[in-house]
């Protein structure tokens, strides 16, 4: 099997291309990335030459580029390049839309010329918007609330008028708040971590109950494998990490893994358009055999014991 993953060297994109060499021996994997400040080339540095593995840098709004590399042929194109920082498409959404729209429209354009056999958009919750009570469904209305989630809301759109439209074998995935190695220290877990490491504050939005479903991120890589592999073209799958938490027992619990005292805990203005509460429900993907392998809290433990092994790998990124 050969596939072409977009935005490899991010955090989600380089743990899944991780997993499939590790899960599937023989694959051969095509890697697309702007390597922008989130694409790291040493995420997937124990990969280079010890599987059947390529890079290629350029970016999935370059029409040509894109169109050129998919004419070599894939069995499979996994779309995870994406803007994807909150507050980053509050202070500047014109790259949001470009990548998360227009270079979506890039990959299915080329992937219909080439009528590539199956097409994976790797989307987020974030595009229902906020829910007080119960889950969102894969048949929930879509509500955006941020520059970042309209434009993934945008792309997905884009890639199921393509299967609607053109018959092209589109599936999409949305994925609960993702957490894990390799992920870059802007988001809330991995900055809390690195801040208290080094005894700076760590901002807290508003009261700290915003409520998020955390899925380690192999996890979800294994759920994406099965979608890609049993998914019915045409089709959206939520994934579920089924472990709920509001952002101030988060914070507490990683304090408490690195032996850290709360007054380190600094509150925060809440920022605009902040959705209070993410569920999903994921039986339709369940049906397919998935269920999160992992438990949440050695996950996290583990990934605070990653952060502290690996200085040399988040200090760079932190002070550029």
């Amino acid at each position: 099997m050969r596939l072409l993953v977009t935005g490899g060297s991010g955090f989600i994109g380089s743990n899944f291309i991780r997993y499939m060499f590790q899960s599937h021996p023989g694959i051969s994997i095509c890697n697309l990335d702007k390597l922008t400040y989130a694409g790291n080339p040493e995420n997937l540095r124990d990969v280079e030459g010890a599987y059947d593995y390529t890079f290629v840098h350029g970016d999935i709004c370059d029409a040509a580029l894109v169109d050129r590399l998919i004419s070599e042929g894939f069995d499979a194109v996994l779309n995870f390049a994406a803007e994807s920082h909150v507050d980053r498409s509050i202070t500047g959404p014109a790259e949001f839309i470009q990548t998360d729209v227009f270079g979506t429209f890039n990959l299915l354009e080329a992937c219909r010329k080439r009528s590539v056999r199956r097409f994976l958009q790797v989307s987020t919750d974030e595009v229902y918007g906020s829910i007080e009570d119960g889950s969102f469904t894969e048949g929930s209305p879509l509500a955006p609330n941020s520059p970042y989630s309209a434009s993934k809301a945008g792309g997905d759109m884009l890639v199921r008028s393509y299967n609607k439209t053109y018959g092209l074998p589109v599936l999409i995935t949305r994925s609960s708040n993702n957490f894990g190695p390799y992920q870059y220290p802007e988001k809330l877990i991995p900055l809390f971590i690195t801040n208290a490491m080094d005894d700076i504050e760590v901002p807290l939005y508003g009261d700290g109950l915003n409520v998020r479903d955390w899925l380690f991120v192999t996890d979800n890589c294994a759920a994406i494998d099965l979608v890609l592999a049993q998914g019915e073209p045409g089709e959206i799958y939520n994934i579920g990490g089924g472990q709920e938490r509001t952002n101030i027992e988060i914070t507490r619990a990683i304090l408490n893994a690195l032996g850290k005292p709360e007054s380190l805990i600094r509150p925060v203005e809440d920022r605009p358009g902040h959705d209070r509460r993410y569920s999903l429900e994921f039986s339709r993907l369940a049906a397919l055999g998935y269920s999160p392998r992992t438990d949440f809290e050695a996950m996290l433990e583990e990934t605070v014991r990653w952060y502290v092994d690996n200085r040399a790998w988040w200090e760079p990124l932190k002070a550029g």
